[in-house]
């Protein structure tokens, strides 16, 4: 068969992956809840989540950027059956490093032991097993991502809409990806997607790197003053549930079995070039 690529979600990720993969030549299809209410990149089709299972019958590769809820993946408590039933030979499945839980700073390989222990973490790498569970009869590579960031969704944006914060947490390094990347990481997996078995692909840039340090920097590409420092101690005191579960773990990610795997570069290996970039594009 020829390959037809179905994307669940037609997100941040989704999107960019979509896009990727048309440009590629490659038959795509992507998925919404409500598909009148999305616009698709060019040359890709748009169907009905719920009649996913159809389009299951006919494609070849699958990219899963759907986030689990408490019953696990959406797509397999959905259309679990139609999935194993049709003629499918590999799945992509965006996850987080969120995974690894915090290692005190330290480095998490491709073949690191999953630690997670936040909530959401845990809802992943049980998605994760079930995806895993078919490696037997299918290629199934877990991309496990670090912050993911792109135009309209970066440290620019925040400095313009005067709502960055340069906290300051000394030896504290976060790991990010620019969604063009995810984009090209993919692509390259499936496009080499051959036998049945399992791979963990890190989609890390290949600088973890201090927020504060972001921040100052994308202030001087604007031509802007940074945010004042302010110590991680204060700052945590006004923080979300959410980004005290984000600052309140640290590690860095390594990638060169993933790059090496998939015989790739980063398009924009540091946040630097990705800033550049976006920000040259009008972003």
């Amino acid at each position: 068969m020829d390959p037809h690529l179905l994307v669940i979600g037609l997100g941040f990720s989704g999107g960019a992956i979509a896009r990727e993969a048309a440009a590629r030549g490659w038959r795509v299809t992507t998925t919404a809840r409500d598909p009148r209410q999305v616009a698709a990149p060019p040359g890709v089709e748009v169907e009905d989540f719920a009649h996913a299972g159809t389009v299951l019958r006919e494609v070849t590769h699958l990219v899963v950027t759907a986030p689990p809820g408490e019953a696990g993946d959406p797509l397999l408590a959905a259309h679990g059956g139609a999935l194993r039933a049709g003629p499918l030979r590999w799945v992509g499945y965006p996850s987080t490093t969120g995974v690894y839980g915090d290692r005190g700073g330290g480095w998490v390989d491709e073949q690191t032991e999953p630690a997670p222990a936040q909530p959401r973490s845990i809802r992943r790498r049980e998605a994760e097993r079930q995806w895993e569970a078919l490696a037997g009869s299918m290629a199934v590579d877990l991309f496990r991502c670090a912050g993911i960031y792109g135009p309209g969704r970066s440290a620019l944006d925040d400095l313009r809409a005067g709502r960055a914060r340069r906290v300051v947490k000394p030896g504290h390094a976060f790991g990010r990806i620019h969604r063009d990347d995810i984009a090209l990481a993919v692509m390259a997996a499936a496009e080499a997607a051959a036998r049945p078995g399992l791979q963990v692909l890190h989609l890390a840039d290949d600088e973890p790197a201090e927020s504060a340090v972001v921040v100052e920097g994308a202030a001087r590409m604007l031509g802007m003053e940074p945010p004042p420092e302010l110590p991680f101690e204060v700052a945590r005191t006004g923080m979300s549930a959410m980004a005290l579960s984000f600052w309140g773990e640290n590690r860095r990610i390594a990638n060169a079995r993933t790059k090496a795997a998939l015989g790739i570069a980063w398009r924009y290996p540091s946040w630097r070039e990705g800033l550049a970039a976006i920000l040259a594009e009008g972003g």
